[in-house]
């Protein structure tokens, strides 16, 4: 009977075989190929690919850490970088330095890791992350500090590029969403345990030394994982090293069979053929041309860059960075463990997303989420309203505000974040999906940059916006943009779950795909019902033989 029921399965796959030359004309007349929807059967997952996922999110949790450990550090440097005391423009110059370098690193990180691979170029952050790390640990000058803090930005911006696109590469399609948002919760978590580690030194004498140096450990861990990591094997096609892809996809499907895996393989290498031939006949300067130039690419980009905004604008990092500061402000005698609350909040419901987002799918959670943000900031917009009235619409600090008003604030923050981070904290990082290979890096590289972009623009303009059209003012702004942000999502954004990578790049043939990519899915999952029926059919045929 086993015999008979493998022998159903062989036959299914050598039906399969035969359809692999077709594929390439199904994906280029926009059609989903029967054969890919086979090769994906068995998609079970393994240790090695959690492990995989979890050595890769190292590069997140550096990305939370080194963005969120600076604020503890500004407070207790004191004397020790010359000055007596910091002055506030010297604070502003530490903190951007870093969304300077990361704006810069995210630029060439994708590009770079066409060209070298997603693995080394994650080596690379590494290296980066441990000697800025070590230079500001070692510091005695502002502008030192100022350098180093650049040095980190660039590693930064390089992990938050490649390492959602090294993990997308590597995951099965059903779980890639939530593969990526472990990345994710790596960056919520480390930025909750640099609040941690700041409190640990917070009156040890040097201690914001500690507190920058011991960035370097997490990155060494991860540089010594990398050499025991593979590498993408979408990279190993297009390097034409058939073998090295194998032997990859059968530690992630360790539960198919060589026939499967094989299948998959050679299926993978016919699906992203047209990219691999646009890769090996252009230059760098070309393909940049062309994602600009491709109505498919040029869509792609802009839904890629539009979400990156979003991100950004919404003025969700303002929070973050000016939390603690907002927070005495108006009246709380713990502003920093109110601050981690909001933090918290900021894990917690990554971690919901972790849950759901395969399973919702993206569109759907940006749809539903982004309203509760507008609420909430909305909701704090009145509330400032109403708490300022006796500082003329101003926040003046040593004023006694009204507790009920100030708790209101922050009901309504935590809903905002919680909303935030159920949607817009994470989907916008499932970017790399919306490109094909030939583009994959040089897309991400302009989003990511968008997002720095935007995260620049945003704290640069923070105070400037509190002063100039008071808090309620500033607030009521952000909830305009994102009630546009939401429009956006509405109109532009289309629905990837379930779709593979190679899939994804159907959806933009003729607009924004909000219509085309629901067809595509409805289709796949018909083709995938047949194929599960065809299974079972051959199975019982097998028993009663």
């Amino acid at each position: 009977m086993d015999n008979a029921s493998n022998g159903s399965e062989k036959a299914r796959d050598a039906q399969a075989y035969e359809d692999i030359d077709g594929i390439t004309a199904k994906v280029a007349s926009g059609e989903i190929s029967e054969a890919l929807v086979v090769a994906e059967g068995e998609e079970r997952t393994t240790w090695f690919v959690w492990m995989l996922v979890a050595c890769a999110s190292i590069s997140g949790l550096l990305f939370g850490y080194d963005t969120g450990v600076i604020s503890g550090a500004l407070v207790t440097i004191g004397g020790d970088l010359g000055p007596a005391e910091l002055s506030s423009g010297q604070k502003e110059l530490i903190t951007s330095a870093t969304t300077l370098g990361a704006l810069i690193g995210g630029l060439v990180a994708g590009m770079l890791s066409d060209f070298l691979g997603r693995r080394p170029v994650l080596g690379i952050a590494d290296v980066i992350f441990i000697g800025g790390a070590v230079g500001q640990a070692v510091c005695h000058t502002v502008w030192s500090m100022i350098g180093c803090r650049f040095l980190i930005g660039i590693g930064v911006g390089v992990a938050a590029c490649v390492a959602p696109l090294y993990i997308q590469e590597l995951s099965p399609t059903r779980l890639r969403g939530r593969m990526v948002v472990v990345n994710v919760v790596m960056i919520t978590g480390g930025q909750v345990v640099a609040y941690g580690i700041d409190a640990a030194f917070e009156n040890t004498r040097g201690g914001w030394r500690w507190m920058v140096g011991l960035g370097a450990v997490p990155a060494a861990l991860q540089a010594g994982f990398l050499f025991f990591l593979p590498e993408s094997p979408r990279i190993m096609i297009r390097r034409d090293n058939y073998e090295a892809a194998h032997a990859t996809m059968a530690k992630i499907y360790a539960h198919a069979t060589p026939e499967q895996v094989d299948l998959k393989v050679r299926s993978l290498a016919a699906a992203v053929k047209q990219s691999v031939e646009i890769t090996k006949s252009t230059t760098l300067l070309q393909r940049i041309r062309l994602i600009l130039t491709d109505p498919i690419n040029r869509r792609a980009l802009i839904v890629g860059c539009g979400m990156q905004a979003f991100q950004q604008l919404c003025g969700f990092n303002t929070l973050m960075y000016y939390s603690a500061t907002l927070f005495k402000e108006i009246g709380f005698d713990q502003p920093t463990a109110v601050g981690l609350i909001v933090s918290g909040t900021n894990f917690i419901f990554t971690l919901i997303a972790l849950k759901y987002i395969d399973i919702i799918g993206r569109r759907k959670i940006m749809v539903w989420s982004a309203p509760g943000m507008i609420i909430g900031l909305v909701l704090a917009s009145v509330a400032f309203h109403f708490l300022t009235k006796k500082t003329g619409g101003d926040l003046v600090d040593g004023t006694q505000y009204s507790t009920t008003w100030s708790a209101i604030v922050l009901v309504a923050m935590i809903l905002y974040v919680a909303s935030y981070a159920t949607g817009l904290g994470n989907v916008p990082w499932q970017q790399g999906e919306l490109f094909g290979l030939e583009v994959r890096g040089i897309g991400t590289s302009l989003a990511t940059t968008t997002n720095w972009a935007g995260n620049l623009l945003i704290g640069a303009t923070y105070l400037s916006l509190m002063d100039r059209i008071t808090p309620a003012g500033a607030f009521g702004f952000y909830a305009g943009l994102c009630l546009l942000g939401w429009v956006f999502c509405v109109f532009c954004f289309p629905e990837t779950a379930g779709l593979s990578l190679e899939e994804v790049r159907l959806i933009f043939r003729h607009g924004f795909g909000i219509r085309e990519s629901e067809r595509l899915r409805e289709e796949k999952r018909a083709l995938k019902a047949s194929e599960k029926a065809q299974r079972a059919t051959g199975a019982g045929v097998s028993e009663r033989v």
